[in-house]
């Protein structure tokens, strides 16, 4: 499930999973009035069911939930759907955030949050998503069309290896979203790549280097032991 609409004329539904009925009530609350519809689950598995009845658009999902927590919820969207999903925890360690994005997170709000930051987040989520398109993606001058395996912009046209383009095409989908280097080797190289998580170092590298001159457009952020993100500068 892809957000393929135009997300500006469509009614976006928001899952909202968490055990606590008044933190339920208060983003039921906030989303209501910014126009989203909201959907919500008191533990993981009511949330499961959820995702098999409704069309979700994007998931807050609070961590410590009984039945199914949300890293396996987290793990299940992440595995079976293609939206946006963020963690929304009490907990503030730097392992359990590893944790999160190492599942697959798009982002990791703290309790007590601000509504209004979450908010924020949300919209800035939806954003980076709509972005996608069937055959090209945009970020500001370069264009990277995964129909001829080409990349425009800046008066150039580029070609790449083909795990290199895949790899850029798979990060640049997703923009600022943490990918871990298994994920990658998964998503680019396969399940039965009998290689290590060095060569997606390698690939980086090489297209940090091929792109050093795009640097106002984007850049490839390493996540500090977990992996890799897209950064879209802001013109």
């Amino acid at each position: 499930m892809t957000i393929k609409e135009d997300i500006s004329v469509m009614v976006i539904h928001i899952l909202v999973a968490d055990d606590d009925s008044h933190i339920r009530e208060l983003l039921r609350y906030h989303l209501q009035l910014e126009g989203y519809a909201v959907f919500e689950a008191a533990d993981g598995e009511e949330a499961s069911a959820c995702l098999e009845r409704e069309q979700i658009h994007l998931a807050v999902v609070d961590i410590m939930m009984p039945n199914k927590n949300g890293y396996q919820l987290c793990e299940e969207i992440r595995r079976d759907y293609d939206f946006p999903v963020i963690l929304l925890t009490a907990k503030d360690q730097l392992i359990d955030k590893e944790r999160g994005f190492a599942v697959g997170t798009d982002d990791y709000v703290t309790k007590p949050f601000e509504p209004k930051e979450l908010l924020f987040r949300i919209k800035a989520l939806l954003r980076r998503y709509q972005m996608v398109s069937a055959d090209k993606i945009q970020i500001h001058d370069t264009v990277i069309d995964r129909k001829s395996y080409e990349i425009y912009g800046h008066g150039k046209v580029l070609m790449l290896p083909m795990k290199e383009f895949e790899l850029l095409s798979q990060l640049a989908s997703y923009p600022d979203r943490t990918f871990t280097r298994d994920e990658l080797i998964r998503l680019i190289w396969g399940s039965d790549f009998d290689g290590d998580d060095r060569t997606v170092d390698v690939h980086i590298k090489r297209l940090r280097e091929r792109f050093a001159d795009r640097s106002e457009d984007f850049t490839i952020r390493t996540v500090r032991g977990v992996g890799y993100k897209l950064e879209v500068k802001a013109k």
